[in-house]
């Protein structure tokens, strides 16, 4: 009888366990996600010029989401930095930013619903790792959706410390799929 129990009461434990293993897996049909694009950039650093490589290359993930009636982007930085970043740390931007856009897509030039200025970018960069790789990621902006259809879309704009210049053109990348 005893051995009965046991085999009762596992049966009973792995049934409820495959139930709630089916159950947190499920997903609604209608749970919205982000439809994202990566592209990237190799920027030289203008202020140096000596032996090392000094060559910065971005990847930057822009996201973009229609949910309820709003359209919500957001964007992720990567970079590998050369390996002297590390030596020369809070010394290699006065300024850094990531500007991210909201875009309404239109036949033509794309017009921008929402605009935020990232300006972590530069404390993050500046603080890599020891290898001058990190990342950072933006907040999300939130806008009213209308009928069209909308993008993610944004650019990096640096400030190099010691060559003499304020921000640099911007360093453009591929917008997110519409939503």
């Amino acid at each position: 009888m005893r051995n009965l129990k046991r085999s009762t009461s596992a049966a009973v434990v792995i049934a409820a366990l495959a139930g709630t293993a089916a159950l947190a897996t499920a997903t609604p049909a209608s749970a919205a996600s982000y439809h994202c694009k990566t592209s990237s950039h190799t920027v030289d650093d203008p202020s140096y010029s000596g032996p090392d490589s000094d060559n910065w290359d971005f990847d930057v993930t822009l996201c973009a989401m229609r949910s309820g009636g709003y359209i919500y982007t957001t964007a992720t930085v990567y970079w590998d930095g050369p390996y002297t970043a590390k030596n020369r740390s809070t010394y290699t931007f006065n300024k850094a930013k990531f500007q991210l856009q909201t875009k309404r897509s239109v036949s033509g030039t794309d017009p921008v619903v929402k605009s935020g200025a990232y300006t972590g970018l530069e404390h993050a960069v500046e603080h890599s790792s020891g290898n001058g790789n990190g990342s950072y990621s933006t907040g999300t902006l939130k806008s009213k959706a209308g009928s069209g259809r909308y993008l993610a879309d944004g650019y990096i704009q640096l400030d190099w410390s010691g060559d003499g210049k304020s921000y640099r053109s911007p360093i453009l990348f591929t917008a997110s799929p519409v939503v």
